[in-house]
């Protein structure tokens, strides 16, 4: 794989993304802050980010907002980024920051590897349902 950067202010994340991503041919980076992946992602060049959505000063949603932003405006290459997220209803978030991949937590490593490999060959990998808020809810006709 490379190099994997993670984001995240837990312990326990860091440690199940590195037991399940780091080994021989891939080193697992990490930043405590969302405002450190930015300057990460350029000192690092990773083949993919991994976002923990809870974050302390600057959650996963705006670090993933972040870097699109910085993208679209050439600033940065186009980053591979999987988000972890905390619950099914998370799922609006991590689509509207235009994740290219999420797991609801808890993780596991199968799951996150899979995960991993499809985002880095330049595919997608989601978990649940997607609610788009702009469509309007179809009304009962039983009522």
């Amino acid at each position: 794989m490379g190099t994997v950067l993670i984001a995240t202010d837990a312990d326990e994340v860091f440690d199940e993304v590195d037991a399940a991503l780091g080994d021989d041919s891939t080193t697992v980076a990490r930043v405590r802050a969302g405002k450190a992946v930015r300057s990460a992602v350029d000192q690092l060049d990773p083949d993919l980010v991994v976002l923990d959505l809870q974050i302390g000063n600057m959650g996963g949603m705006a670090t993933c907002m972040d870097l699109r932003l910085e993208e679209g405006a050439d600033r940065l290459p186009p980053q591979r980024v999987l988000m972890l997220l905390d619950r099914h209803d998370d799922i609006f978030l991590a689509n509207r920051a235009d994740a290219d991949g999420w797991l609801i937590k808890p993780i596991d490593s199968l799951r996150l590897r899979r995960a991993a490999t499809e985002i880095i060959a330049g595919g997608t990998y989601t978990e649940g349902v997607a609610v788009d808020i702009d469509e309007p809810a179809e009304a009962d006709a039983s009522l």
